[in-house]
Parts: C-alpha cells; sequence; structure tokens
C-alpha cells in the first residue's frame, strides 16, 4: 500500500497531471452549476479531450470532472433550487430556504466546506479499504439491494413536516408510480405511454426535478409576492457572508462524519451512487436530530444542508471502489468511465493493482489534489455566486424559467418533454398549495426503477417466494435496521411520556 502511495504521489505531481486535476475541477464546477447538466453530461463531454493523452493523464481528468461537477452541482439548487442532478435534490430542501432568508454565502460556504470534507475522508477510506470493500461489493445480491432500497425509501420522513408523514407516503407512491411509464426492461411490454412515442423511454428525471422544484419555485415566488430577493443588500453579500461560527462547525462536525462514512460505504455498493447516498444522509441527520434541531429541517436547518452534501460527495468517491476493483460501475457516470477505460486499453479489475498500479493509485491520490483545487477555486467565487439572490424578483423569475426549459430541451431536443415539464408543474403547484413535499416524489421515482429490478430477480431466484427478505443474514440486518428507524419516533414518544410521567410524580 505505501509503495502504491508512493506511486500514486509521483504520478500526480507530474506537471501535466497537475494541469489535468486543475482543469477538470474548474471544467467539471462550471458544468455542474448549469441546471440540467450533471456529472454524467460533464464527462462524456470531456471524453473527446482525453482522447491523444496519457492513461493516466486522461482518467485524472476525467475524475476531477466527476467529483468537480458533484461540487458544483449544488450551487443551482442552493441559490435558484434547481437541482439539476438526483444527487443534489436533498440540498436543495435546506441550501434554498437558508439562501432565502439572506445567507446564500453562508449556504454555499457550508456546502464547500462539506463537500470537502466528505471527499477527502472518502479518499482516505477508498485508499486504505479498497480491496476490502471490494469482496464486501460482490456479496451484495438482489435480495440486499431491495432490502437497502426500502431502507432508502424510510428517509421520507425526513422530508414531512410535523403531522403530514401520511402527505409524504402518498407522494412516495405517486413517484413509484411515475416510474413504471415506459417499457419494461425484463419483458418489452409498454405500460402506461397512452399510445405515445414519446413516453417509451419513460419521463426523465431531469424533466420532473425541474417542474417540481425550479418552475414551481418561480411560480410561488409570483404568487407569494416574495420580494425578499428585492431586499437582499448586495454590499451584505461579501467575503463576511461567508463565515461559520464555531458554534456551526460544532453543530454540523458529527453530521459531516457521520455522512462521510454512510455516503462512502454506499457509494462502494455498485448502483447505489451519490443520489442515494444524499437523501439517505440527509434522512438519517433528521431522525438523529433532537426535536428542536428537527423543527428546523427543510427550513434551513445547517445540519440538513451539510449532510446530503457530504454523502453525496463521499459516495461519488466511493463509486470510485467497484470501478477500479472490479470493473463494475457503481454509478451512471462511473459506467462512462468505464468505457474511457477499456478504449485506453485499460482493463479494471483485481489485477490493475499490479498491471497498471500508475493509473489506479494516480487516480485516487490525484482526488486528494482535486479536493483542495476545488475549495480554492469555489470559496473565491461564492460571494459572486450569492448575489444572483440579490437579483429582482421580475427578473429572476424569467431567469429561473429560462434556464429550466433550456435546461430540459438541450438534454432532450424534444418539444413534448416541454409540454410534459408545464403539466407536470401545473399540478406540482396544487400539490404544493395543498403543503405536500416534493421530495418524496423525486425520491419514489428514483428509486422505483432499482427497487422494481431488484424485487423481480428476488423473486426469480427464490421462486417467487418472499422469504428472501429474512434468510440472507445481510438482507436481515438491512430490514432490522429498517423496522427500528421506523420505530424510533415511537420510542422517543415512549421515553418522552414515561419522563413526563416520572416528573409528574
Amino acid at each position: 500500500m505505501i509503495q502504491g502511495m508512493m506511486t500514486g504521489i509521483s504520478t500526480t505531481m507530474i506537471p501535466i497531471n497537475i494541469a489535468m486535476v486543475l482543469f477538470g475541477c474548474f471544467a467539471g464546477s462550471f458544468i455542474g452549476m448549469l441546471p440540467g447538466l450533471g456529472p454524467i453530461t460533464a464527462v462524456a463531454l470531456m471524453i473527446p479531450v482525453t482522447y491523444g493523452l496519457d492513461p493516466t493523464s486522461g482518467m485524472v481528468l476525467l475524475s476531477g470532472v466527476y467529483y468537480g461537477a458533484i461540487f458544483g452541482g449544488s450551487t443551482s439548487s442552493i441559490l435558484i433550487n434547481a437541482p439539476g442532478e438526483a444527487a443534489t435534490v436533498a440540498t436543495a430542501l435546506d441550501g434554498y430556504p437558508l439562501a432565502r432568508q439572506g445567507y446564500p454565502g453562508k449556504a454555499l460556504a457550508i456546502a464547500a466546506y462539506s463537500s470537502f470534507s466528505g471527499g477527502t475522508i472518502a479518499v482516505i477510506l477508498l485508499m486504505f479499504f479498497a480491496p476490502m470493500l471490494a469482496s464486501v461489493a460482490t456479496s451484495f445480491q438482489s435480495a440486499d439491494y431491495f432490502a437497502l432500497m426500502i431502507l432508502g425509501l424510510t428517509a421520507v420522513s425526513a422530508f414531512a413536516g410535523r403531522g403530514a408523514v401520511l402527505k409524504a407516503l402518498c407522494m412516495v407512491v405517486l413517484g413509484l408510480m411515475l416510474a413504471t411509464v415506459g417499457t419494461d426492461q425484463t419483458s418489452g411490454v409498454q405500460r402506461f405511454t397512452f399510445g405515445s412515442l414519446e413516453l417509451l423511454d419513460g419521463i426523465e428525471f431531469l424533466l420532473l426535478a425541474m417542474a417540481t422544484f425550479a418552475l414551481t419555485e418561480g411560480l410561488m415566488i409570483v404568487l407569494k409576492r416574495d420580494a425578499s430577493s428585492d431586499s437582499l443588500d448586495m454590499k451584505m453579500i461579501g467575503f463576511k457572508s461567508l463565515a461559520v461560527s464555531k458554534k456551526e462547525f460544532k453543530l454540523i462536525a458529527p453530521s459531516i462524519m457521520r455522512s462521510s462514512i454512510l455516503g462512502f460505504f454506499i457509494g462502494v455498493l455498485p448502483g447505489a451512487g451519490a443520489t442515494l447516498g444524499s437523501f439517505m444522509s440527509y434522512g438519517m441527520e433528521r431522525n438523529l436530530a433532537p426535536p428542536e434541531e428537527q423543527k428546523k429541517f427543510g427550513k434551513g436547518s445547517l445540519r440538513g444542508l451539510a449532510a446530503p452534501e457530504t454523502g453525496n460527495n463521499a459516495a461519488s468517491s466511493g463509486s470510485f471502489v467497484p470501478l477500479l476493483t472490479l470493473g463494475i460501475p457503481g454509478s451512471g457516470t462511473t459506467a462512462v468511465m468505464l468505457g474511457a477505460l477499456i478504449a485506453y486499453g485499460i482493463e479494471p479489475g483485481p489485477r490493475m493493482f499490479i498491471e497498471r498500479p500508475d493509473v489506479f493509485w494516480g487516480v485516487i491520490m490525484s482526488m486528494y489534489l482535486g479536493n483542495v483545487f476545488l475549495l480554492i477555486l469555489n470559496l473565491p467565487l461564492i460571494p459572486y455566486f450569492a448575489r444572483l439572490l440579490a437579483i429582482p424578483r421580475n427578473l429572476m423569475v424569467p431567469i429561473i424559467f429560462f434556464f429550466s426549459l433550456m435546461g430540459v430541451y438541450l438534454v432532450t431536443f424534444n418539444d413534448f418533454d416541454i409540454m410534459m415539464m408545464v403539466f407536470f408543474c401545473i399540478a406540482a403547484m396544487a400539490l404544493r398549495l395543498m403543503n405536500f413535499p416534493m421530495a418524496p416524489l423525486l425520491l419514489g421515482f428514483i428509486l422505483g426503477g432499482l427497487m422494481e429490478d431488484n424485487l423481480r430477480r428476488s423473486l426469480m431466484i427464490y421462486d417467487e417466494s418472499m422469504s428472501f427478505m429474512w434468510e440472507r443474514p445481510i438482507t436481515l440486518t438491512i430490514n432490522l435496521t429498517t423496522l427500528f428507524i421506523l420505530g424510533l419516533p415511537l420510542i422517543r414518544s415512549l421515553v418522552a411520556t414515561m419522563k413526563a410521567r416520572r416528573q409528574a410524580a
């Protein structure tokens, strides 16, 4: 390991590779900030640039673009409530309210610190535990993944206000229903397409996210006649607004540590990715928070902002474990990177340690440098990003609409998707006016396809029996964890009742 680390350091510190890390981080951050262009698009756009480069330099560049896009993707979520990537949906839940309260600089700074911490801790874990975790990842079967998705759905309580858990559950069911639209990948049967060719491939996540978050937020600003953006003092949005007090650091530090570990281990599992890492980190912190702190979630909680931002960056680093050690992509973005590796003539897997240690350790050690570059690049620009909120309302709303509509159109180039987006926006507005939360809808939509595939495979393996839910130790452990999380509010309520009775006595 020490020899490999030295190989990685010597490879990373070559001037051309330092330049590739810097360029990758800058390009990834810039592309990630634009609504609609996530890390998959960013990496795909950079693949032609890597032609002609040394394999190590090319992979270092693509890696920098990947975690740079994850790092920068929080900006549009926090400032204009437009999460163009699934992994940043949870970031918007508390980041945007905090920005609207007059702390856009602090929100972006906490996101930057959390991203840096999550990425750095994950790289340390990746360096020490990659071979061991690869064997753990291969031991996961369809039943375990299905149980993990159910565990992920328990985070729904984190997105519900007091007394609104039933509404959140209804939105999860609606999200699961929307995930079934399109052609079934196993049988080829068309489901709920109503004869429309445009729905054969299902509903685009970006379309749904922009309709339920960005467009509806613009309409809500108009309906509420919210003049908060007009009243922001541009002189107050400077480097002083980036200050995070010691008390605030103490508040978010445990969340960052927990979310880094959780996010990394979720990222290690093939197919889980940064999205599930961010949602589960948010849900974990919401459930672990004391009742007073829980009330702040969804209204500008610092823990609610730090947890998902840490989790998605840690998971993006963790997804390199199955890619480099097994040749299995841990996310959609690493699937694109797998194609780049194969194009270079490199076969990722257990032999990569021996045959191409320069590429393996070069990618890992470049992540240290990349996280530092990302912090240096992003922190000085935060005051200028934050000034977006000082734009008058009559200009901000058209900007939100423009970026949302163009972001979807430039990805799909389909007029039908724009009409679908308007339809979902109208439906989401009606639901928001009735106080239905939107995040559970996206959570159900994101996990719906994965749950269906793993449930179907599990039933086929176990001859249509539900015994797979408890026969394997891993599956049983995950299910017991789910039951514990679901029963935690009841346990807390019983403990509080017992304390009250003792005090009364």
